[in-house]
């Protein structure tokens, strides 16, 4: 790290997850950090997210893994069933055995919990400050730094920026101008208390109820007291990358071929949230100049392996460990955080969509769906979960980080 680290200053563009993860990996570097949010207040909306071991191996090397723990609820299995005839297609064992070979635990967490974990951390960090209601609007980039101007033409001046400003990013969308690919799949989602959960449904494990053009999620949050169910469907509409609140009757009239017992589940909820989904092709660049982008800003994927959140946490704690690496020189550090997140996080990306036409599988595939993983062992499982769940931090800029 340079002497004189301290005089530098990044800017931090968005203060969801992984912008806050970011900022914490900078600063702990000495780097004075602004962190720019659009929001009238620093917080996060959405339900609950699932959290596997390389997501608490990257909240351990930001220093707030006890933090994320002490509010998670550590699940036993991840069980996939079909929500048809309600049969098992797989379990997965992610108690002490899982622990064992990946080092951590698997657990879900409300999504504001884990929000809050690491803005504590961040909070306490004298470095890092905060504007809020601050919309960035135009990056403009110089030979020794960058400036940023925001909605009332205010401009912010830094050495480099790192745009976390989600799905939706107007940095991506200055340094790539790419167009987002809507997916057709809709999400609803909602929280429910306990009391509100059907008894037959209340497991403590993320189950996944597998069914044609559409599948169900459900898993306890906040120590059993509350349950966030998920839902998921193919539109019959032409869909518009978004969120706004939902229609239970829209839900009931695309699960009405599911088996009563997850169908139960669908009249619980007093509202829901109802996002159109969409992710973006990969590419083979990402960082140009002083600037780059994280998280979902950067690749931004569907939700069909739980790796949204935890992938964003990676790109945090590999930012901070290039920008090391290459002793504060933010263009060669951006360049090695591309070079290390790409490929990983584009097999990620691809894992998503093909998990996705899995568990919506119908007819003749239904059927080869339910046999794929039949007399596999739980080793076997985690064999096939090594390039995922098996990430380390101190190995997080290599090709390879989960060896």
């Amino acid at each position: 790290m340079q002497s004189n680290q301290s005089d530098r200053k990044v800017l931090i563009i968005g203060g969801g997850i992984g912008g806050l993860a970011a900022a914490l990996a900078l600063a702990k570097q000495g780097i004075r950090i602004e962190l720019l949010e659009q929001a009238d207040q620093i917080g996060e909306i959405g339900a609950g997210i699932q959290l596997a071991a390389n997501a608490f191996a990257a909240l351990d090397a930001l220093g707030v893994g006890q933090a994320a723990r002490d509010r998670a609820v550590f699940t036993e299995q991840m069980i996939l069933k079909d929500a048809i005839d309600t049969g098992d297609v797989a379990v997965v064992n992610v108690g002490a055995r899982y622990r064992e070979r990946f080092g951590n635990p698997y657990a879900v967490i409300h999504r504001a919990d884990i929000h809050l974990s690491i803005l504590e951390a961040v909070q306490d960090h004298p470095l890092i400050t905060f504007r809020t209601s601050t919309r960035v609007e135009k990056l403009e980039q110089g030979e020794r730094g960058v400036t940023v101007i925001d909605q009332r033409g205010e401009c912010h001046v830094a050495d480099a920026v790192v745009g976390c400003d989600g799905v939706k990013s107007a940095i991506r969308q200055t340094l790539i101008g790419d167009e987002a690919r809507v997916t057709g799949h809709v999400v609803y989602r909602a929280v429910v208390d306990v009391e509100d959960m059907p008894k037959d449904l209340q497991v403590n494990a993320p189950v996944v109820w597998a069914g044609p053009n559409c599948h169900l999620v459900h898993y306890p949050l906040r120590g059993g007291q509350q349950y966030n169910l998920v839902v998921t469907f193919h539109s019959r509409e032409k869909e518009e990358w978004g969120v706004k609140d939902g229609s239970k009757e829209e839900v009931l009239s695309y699960f009405e071929a599911i088996h009563p017992l997850p169908h139960q589940m669908l009249d619980r909820p007093s509202s829901w949230k109802r996002w159109a989904t969409a992710d973006r092709e990969p590419v083979e660049r990402w960082s140009f100049g002083r600037a780059t982008i994280l998280g979902d800003a950067a690749h931004p994927m569907t939700q069909y392996v739980a790796q949204g959140a935890c992938q964003a946490l990676e790109d945090a704690v590999t930012l901070g460990a290039a920008v090391q690496e290459a002793n504060g020189d933010f263009e060669a550090a951006f360049t090695l955080y591309e070079q290390a997140r790409i490929p990983r996080t584009a097999r990620v990306l691809y894992a998503a969509r093909d998990m996705g036409r899995i568990y919506h599988a119908k007819g003749v595939d239904r059927h080869v769906r339910n046999s794929l993983w039949t007399g596999r062992t739980q080793s076997q499982f985690y064999d096939s979960l090594q390039w995922l769940h098996g990430w380390r931090a101190e190995k997080c800029l290599s090709q390879t980080p989960w060896l």
